[in-house]
């Protein structure tokens, strides 16, 4: 999903900080069309963060070396994916079972770049065996300089709630910045969370489909304490001529008109005929047909105001679950 068209748009949107796709670490695959897509940075703002995965400390380590050569500036190490084919290579949170390889991966990485590494990871591997405070104080002994911790273990997948009271303990336990993620939705959420635990940031993941502005959204509530308006259509419109034309011109048009249907999806969601629309617009074939597509069903939200109409959301609950 953050691929570099997008993280520039998250970016420019209020994003202090955005952090590439997993690389894998293996080698062999490091000239692949998808992992040369996914570690390019040409023109990227700012600072540069690649995140690596994978399973041997020595692979790991010549991964970071590899992607520092070419123009990273962090190097951000992955043991927080759920995902059941990155699991069953032992790699993402599955490596949380097994603390001596993940102190050796640690260390390993840490060793061989000369620019900071960071973490994410989980809160454990099931509920019955949350070592989140484990982890942190062998990441913070290996000079880890960041910690990114998700309220839920691998088991959790992204069912039910996060919980902060995890994020809560690490933070106090370590001296090192800790980020909170996970259902971070809304700017009273991030405040709440932010509030809660006492973490330093907070990282956007699924709420920031379909609507990067809410990067903004949330600087400005911790900054004001006031909301930000829904943005306007015109704004959006030409915030499309340069994501769809950006994302086009990473992916080629075969790929690229496939993939943009994610982000089309996402962005009309929730918007007054966005369903109807989004189903229509899956069957176009070329890039031009779906660009201007997306064009005319933005300016036909201008029927409901010069703001973006969403439906309505179901009311928040700041619960924190066991």
């Amino acid at each position: 999903m953050t691929d570099r068209p997008f993280r520039q748009l998250c970016k420019q949107l209020g994003a202090g900080y955005a952090v590439s796709e997993m690389a894998a670490s293996n080698p062999r695959l490091w000239a692949s069309e998808k992992t040369s897509r996914r570690i390019d940075h040409a023109g990227e703002m700012e600072p540069k963060a690649v995140q690596i995965a994978g399973a041997d400390p020595k692979d790991l380590a010549d991964c970071a070396k590899f992607n520092v050569e070419r123009g990273a500036q962090i190097i951000d190490i992955n043991m927080g994916c759920p995902v059941k084919k990155v699991c069953n290579s032992w790699c993402g949170s599955a490596l949380l079972q097994h603390e001596d390889l993940v102190e050796r991966i640690l260390h390993a990485v840490v060793e061989a770049v000369d620019v900071p590494v960071t973490l994410k990871f989980r809160t454990g591997w099931d509920r019955q065996n949350r070592n989140a405070l484990r982890i942190a104080r062998l990441a913070e002994q290996a000079g880890i300089q960041m910690l990114t911790l998700h309220g839920r273990t691998r088991a959790d997948g992204y069912k039910g709630d996060a919980e902060y009271d995890t994020i809560r303990a690490v933070k106090a336990s370590v001296g090192i910045p800790v980020v909170a993620n996970g259902d971070i939705t809304t700017p009273e959420k991030a405040k709440f969370v932010l509030d809660y635990t006492g973490a330093d940031a907070v990282m956007i993941g699924r709420a920031a489909q379909g609507r990067p502005w809410i990067c903004r959204e949330i600087d400005h509530f911790l900054r004001t304490g006031e909301h930000m308006p829904a943005p306007l259509v015109e704004e959006v419109r030409e915030l499309m001529h340069e994501h769809l034309p950006a994302h086009y011109a990473f992916y080629g048009e075969f790929i690229g008109v496939r993939t943009a249907r994610k982000h089309i999806g996402w962005y009309v969601q929730d918007l007054p005929d966005g369903e109807e629309f989004r189903q229509r617009m899956n069957l176009l074939e070329s890039t031009a047909e779906q660009l201007a597509a997306m064009d005319d069903f933005l300016k036909s939200q201008h029927r409901h105001g010069e703001r973006l109409q969403y439906r309505p959301a179901l009311p928040a609950v700041d619960a924190i679950a066991a």
